[in-house]
């Protein structure tokens, strides 16, 4: 593993204090950064994060990971040979960066110069045709051959094919699960393989953590985030490829997909993108040709790594603040602008009320920075 690239970066007390605010229970990438903007640092966000919770009407206060428990997972990377990248530094991700939510931290293994590639995600079946397989292995093959990193989920299938045809010109693959838990575990092998010659694997969930199914739509979010573009190569009527290209689309990323034969219920749900309207694709010479203008566009600036100002002298929100929110607030998801109308109150207090919920596990956070409460 090289040497991280030259750019800012955290110091080891804000990556510890990082980790154990992202691993606290119903703090997300959301009130991760609420919190940091609130009270200007997470050393600060994790002293306030009990009262938080009681104002927000927690029916208990969630455990906050330890100093020793933060740090064990650190060692757990290291022996891993992997490491945790925050948002801010030079080796994360750059197109993740402009996704809502992005993850503040990331643990890889492998190269970061990967990232700095334009990148494709490649996405399909898990029980894949021989067919398919061998158009998933050419594609990435082609296009990694034209300087483009190739992005999928290690799974079985497609994305194994894609992986395999990248491996030697840059690949990323995206856990569900924990960097130390690769999944299906016979791709093990090719994840070394593929940190080992140039490419990197990532994951945003904790070691040792054993992915769920919920787990997957996150891995498949990240897959798209981190890509100019997305192919379908094969996926059924009602798939999780699907899910991959509706999120791609969401971030406007470009959806490319390949037809299959009617026949093939396999085929189904590329055949139904191509009747949608996405580009088609027989050839990487499809995605080259839409992608062009976009490789050649300016990376995100990073993202500073000096923490906010300390905010915690604003007045907090009042009881009467606290009931005119929940009241505008129900299961069906609402745009936070509607709610600062409704109630009159200032965006600042609005975000600190919501934050409360969140952290109380009371909210839901939903695409396009709407809310709701959870039944």
């Amino acid at each position: 593993m090289s040497a991280p690239a030259a750019g800012p970066r955290l110091s080891d007390r804000q990556r510890l204090a990082w980790l154990r605010l992202i691993r606290t229970p119903n703090v997300g990438p959301a009130s991760f950064r609420e919190l940091i903007n609130r009270f200007g640092s997470a050393e600060a966000a994790l002293e306030m994060l009990p009262e938080l919770m009681i104002s927000g009407g927690a029916n208990r206060i969630v455990r906050i990971p330890s100093v020793a428990e933060a740090e064990a997972e650190l060692d757990a990377a290291r022996r891993a040979g992997a490491r945790f990248v925050g948002i801010g530094e030079a080796d994360y991700p750059p197109l993740l960066k402009t996704l809502d939510n992005p993850p503040p931290l990331l643990a890889v293994k492998g190269e970061g110069a990967v990232f700095r590639l334009p990148a494709v995600a490649m996405v399909g079946a898990r029980n894949a045709s021989l067919a398919g397989i061998k158009m998933a292995r050419m594609l990435a093959a082609d296009l990694g051959r034209e300087g483009y990193a190739i992005v999928s989920g290690l799974a079985r299938g497609i994305d194994t094919a894609a992986h395999k045809g990248s491996v030697s010109t840059g690949t990323i693959g995206v856990l569900a699960g924990g960097l130390d838990v690769p999944y299906p575990p016979e791709n093990a092998g090719l994840c070394d393989e593929i940190a080992d010659r140039g490419g990197a694997i990532v994951s945003e969930m904790p070691f040792a953590w054993q992915p769920r199914a919920q787990d997957f739509p996150r891995r498949n979010r990240l897959v798209a985030g981190m890509a100019l573009g997305l192919v379908v190569v094969e996926a059924a009527q009602r798939s999780g490829s699907l899910i991959s290209a509706r999120l791609a689309n969401e971030m406007g990323r470009l959806v490319f997909a390949v037809p299959g034969s009617p026949l093939d219920p396999r085929a189904a749900g590329c055949n139904a993108l191509l009747k949608d309207g996405v580009t088609l694709v027989t050839e990487a010479a499809d995605v080259l040709g839409a992608l062009a203008p976009l490789a050649g566009t300016r990376a995100p600036r990073p993202t500073p790594l000096a923490e906010a100002p300390d905010m915690s002298a604003m007045p907090p929100p009042g009881e009467n603040d606290r009931a005119d929110v929940l009241e505008a607030l129900g299961p069906t998801p609402t745009a936070v602008d509607d709610i600062i109308r409704h109630t009159g109150l200032s965006a600042a207090q609005i975000a600190m009320v919501l934050l409360e919920l969140d952290l109380a596990g009371r909210l839901e956070r939903h695409a396009g920075g709407n809310v709701s409460l959870i039944a």
